[in-house]
């Protein structure tokens, strides 16, 4: 009876894992934007120059990136101007095309929440505004980067919470500023935030289900990166952003993936994720996940926590941050870390 009462509290203790910033909250069950992009219909029903256009949802980057080689500027103006959110958000199409595209379709929404987006100047590489919308931004270069990470945020982001003034180093674009100033400029750093997340604390927090469907689109995401010539990534993933991580570690080509303020990562341990990346964890002493358990029961938790010595994770140093989302505030020591892990200095 004694063991059962201690797996009920601790059942009972994993509907509070939490994946995000806004604390000890109630959340809402949140519907998950999955598949092609919208457009995608007209997309299938047309053609350029006499061929059909590649299938957003079957189409493998590498053919993405094979079908547009072959178009002249015509034709690439064409589907830019016909068929803007699909090309904004097709993996494996040009860079520069798709902040084109992006730029068009956050104009085409027409609303004012999206408007910052089409600012000159902002690279755009996707751009979805089903659900409470998703966006990945640039910041650099990417065609010409010799480094790239990539920054999967967790609960609380979508495309209006990205690049919110008050969350200077703490939101996704916030996070993706402070690691390039810390590069020297060295690295092109992309804000991910690219699938649908938890809003404060509930069941989305505690399971698994948006993290399995974010797991898809940053394999395809990162896969879309390789396919026009992209070093491979660093993948910097905080709090339910590493379970997404953890359960795309083994589909992407990324060189590393570090978490951060982790739930867990639905692993055992590092060598759990079937990755060849280094695999790394930092965790601060004021960060409140670490009141979390670190468990699964009856599909709730997450598992191992990434920053214990049991995972087998690359330790960061983070005896300096503050609180749970403090890990890119400028002078800290995992900042300066995870730039040299950016720049593929640490070892």
């Amino acid at each position: 009876m004694r063991r059962i009462g201690r797996t009920l509290v601790t059942a009972a203790l994993a509907v509070t894992v939490v994946g995000g910033t806004a604390g000890w909250a109630s959340g809402d069950r949140q519907t998950a934007v999955t598949g092609p992009p919208p457009g995608t219909a007209a997309w299938r029903s047309d053609s350029v120059s006499g061929r059909p256009l590649p299938d957003p949802e079957t189409a493998a980057p590498a053919e993405v990136a094979r079908f547009f080689d072959g178009l002249d500027d015509g034709a690439l103006q064409q589907l830019l101007r016909a068929h803007p959110l699909v090309v904004g958000n097709l993996d494996g199409a040009p860079l520069a095309l798709r902040y084109e595209a992006n730029r068009i379709a956050v104009v085409a929404t027409g609303e004012a929440r999206y408007a910052s987006l089409a600012a000159p100047g902002r690279r755009i590489l996707a751009f979805d505004p089903r659900g409470r919308g998703q966006v990945a931004e640039v910041f650099g270069d990417l065609e010409r980067a010799e480094h790239v990470a990539v920054i999967v945020p967790g609960s609380d982001n979508d495309a209006t919470a990205h690049d919110a003034p008050h969350r200077a180093h703490t939101g996704p674009a916030g996070m993706a500023r402070s690691l390039r100033t810390a590069t020297g400029g060295a690295v092109a750093v992309v804000a991910w935030t690219g699938y649908t997340t938890p809003v404060g604390v509930g069941l989305d927090a505690a399971d698994g289900r948006l993290a399995e469907g974010g797991a898809v689109r940053l394999a395809r995401f990162t896969t879309g990166l390789d396919a026009v010539g992209t070093p491979d990534p660093v993948l910097f993933c905080h709090s339910y952003g590493s379970v997404v991580c953890g359960l795309a570690a083994h589909d992407t080509d990324a060189s590393d993936v570090v978490a951060f303020g982790s739930p867990g990562m639905r692993a055992g341990s590092a060598a759990a994720l079937h990755t060849g990346a280094r695999v790394w964890a930092a965790r601060g002493p004021s960060d409140w996940i670490a009141d979390v358990p670190h468990v699964r029961v009856g599909g709730l938790g997450h598992g191992t926590d990434p920053a214990s010595a049991a995972f087998g994770a690359r330790p960061v140093p983070a005896g300096d941050v503050r609180g749970h989302a403090g890990y890119f505030a400028p002078g800290s020591r995992s900042l300066a870390t995870f730039a040299a892990i950016a720049k593929g200095e640490s070892r």
